[in-house]
């Protein structure tokens, strides 16, 4: 673990964990972005050639957007395809843009779910290391767990049952379904505000700018988890120069030393 900005040595207790999902504990959505790339270059291009400044414009966008709910992204790239224009007769409708690109994901991730129910694959196969040792020491230290993710509601709660993470969590919040809502801000105030938190009593851990950003502007502790998703454990340098950007008060690439985050949460 790196830390980055000191936190002060008086500050009240950490009572509450407010994690992201996918690419933090989850890597069952692994590869999104090698499904979101195509999928915009093929609706923005149509039938003509896609060029390489296109290819940067979409990768880029995709790289800077991490985290936010997918409708959002949806909406860039149904602007994108009226603003280039080559592809006439494609769909003005964000709504179908999110349903086509739920599609093609969907099928990775529903045989990696099918993998672990048939018992090919063990479930710690797509955690990131320590992660679940790691919630299972916060819950022993009475420390109130919540997920709030950019993943449809229906999808997140499936995908933390398939995991077997569900029993760790007071609330799971992904997207409302039909509604462009950014639930993890929502979260992320309701616990603060509505449950008169301090703002240093909230750690926030996650692998995307967006909670990260969230957390420091609401005064909460953040854990920035620059995380290998194909290893698993480890760095990736590209998600940690997003996060000391977005102003993480301390990296990791995973939960394995424990005792060392736990210890930097003054919980020892």
């Amino acid at each position: 673990m790196e830390i980055l900005i000191d936190l002060p040595k008086q500050r009240p207790r950490i009572k509450v964990a407010l994690f992201d999902f996918d690419g933090t504990i989850s890597t069952l959505r692994h590869g999104w972005e090698g499904i979101m790339e195509p999928l915009m270059l093929e609706m923005i291009a149509g039938g003509t050639p896609i060029d390489n400044e296109l290819i940067i414009e979409v990768r880029e966008y995709i790289n800077q957007s991490v985290g936010i709910q997918t409708i959002h992204q949806m909406i860039w790239l149904a602007k994108a395809v009226k603003k280039y224009g080559r592809n006439p007769g494609a769909s003005e409708d964000p709504w179908w843009y999110k349903a086509e690109y739920n599609k093609r994901l969907m099928d990775p991730v529903g045989k990696r779910k099918a993998s672990i129910s048939n018992g090919v694959k063990k479930k710690q196969s797509y955690l990131m290391k320590g992660s679940e040792e790691f919630l299972q020491a916060l819950k022993r230290k009475g420390i109130d767990l919540y997920v709030a993710s950019g993943t449809d509601q229906p999808d997140v709660l499936e995908e933390a049952e398939t995991l077997g993470l569900t029993k760790y969590f007071k609330e799971i919040a992904g997207a409302p379904l039909g509604e462009i809502d950014c639930s993890k801000e929502a979260v992320l105030r309701r616990l603060i505000h509505d449950n008169q938190f301090q703002g240093q009593e909230v750690v926030v851990i996650g692998d995307g700018k967006i909670e990260i950003t969230l957390g420091r502007e609401a005064g909460a502790v953040t854990l920035g988890l620059a995380s290998d998703e194909e290893k698993l454990c480890g760095i990736n340098e590209a998600k940690k120069k997003r996060l000391i950007k977005a102003g993480a008060h301390a990296i990791a690439g995973d939960f394995e030393n424990l005792d060392e985050i736990l210890a930097w949460l003054g919980l020892e």
